[in-house]
């Protein structure tokens, strides 16, 4: 059986084998609009006429199997642009799924393996663990079992320990790149919502900075640890 949206005029084909004898309704692949078809003996639907030599219509895939494929295509491409380097492990955690998205693309083409957890509890966890050097996440985020958010129980951190982490603070509150709103949230760098998608050089700079800063502390926990290894 085959059919278009009647929203995007998508190709919808459909095994004759799985059509049930009474109408029923699938979901557009391109734009997800519900779209009602005949069954077995009923009508046909009308079809958008195929042009000559026309390719095959894709494959149904889920939006959200879609959108993986397309992250790790885009994390695929970036580890090849730069010969397989990586930024380090870097831990997204927001309520808000887009911007979430958002971000974890711009840490991706800045060399970061990105992991998006909304877990507060497994989040901090791992944190504790000195799994990631980068972490981005709001003061609005959800509280874990603990009754603490991962921003909350990320300032709770040893000294050392939160010095290994480089937190941006994401926000409608903030200015992007605000000196003074990092410094009284105790935060590397805050972002704008609107700003997210197009922080690589805020981030990168910042980075580099904290960097410079940190430059002689660095080198001394490394010696330390050669001598202790």
């Amino acid at each position: 059986m085959q059919a278009s949206c009647p929203n995007c005029s998508q190709r919808i084909v459909i095994d004759d084998a799985k059509v049930p004898d009474r109408p029923f309704k699938v979901k557009c692949p391109k734009c997800q609009s519900s779209v009602s078809l005949p069954g077995k003996g009923q009508a046909p639907l009308p079809v958008a006429p195929l042009a000559e030599a026309a390719a095959p219509p894709p494959a149904a895939v889920p939006a959200d199997e879609m959108r993986s494929q397309m992250m790790a295509q885009l994390r695929r491409e970036i580890s090849l642009g730069e010969g397989g380097a990586s930024a380090g492990r870097a831990l997204v955690s927001l309520p808000d799924r887009g911007l979430a998205g958002a971000i974890t693309v711009t840490l991706t083409r800045l060399g970061y393996q990105v992991d998006n957890i909304e877990d507060p509890e497994e989040g901090a966890r791992l944190v504790e663990q000195g799994i990631y050097s980068l972490l981005a996440t709001s003061r609005s985020a959800g509280a874990g079992a603990r009754g603490e958010n991962l921003y909350q129980r990320t300032n709770r951190l040893s000294p050392d320990n939160r010095r290994r982490i480089f937190l941006a603070l994401v926000g409608d509150e903030y200015k992007t790149g605000d000196g003074t709103q990092a410094w009284t949230t105790v935060a590397d760098l805050v972002l704008n919502g609107r700003d997210v998608a197009s922080a690589d050089a805020v981030l990168h700079n910042a980075l580099a900075e904290r960097t410079r800063l940190y430059q002689v502390y660095l080198d001394a926990r490394r010696r330390f640890e050669q001598a202790a290894g």
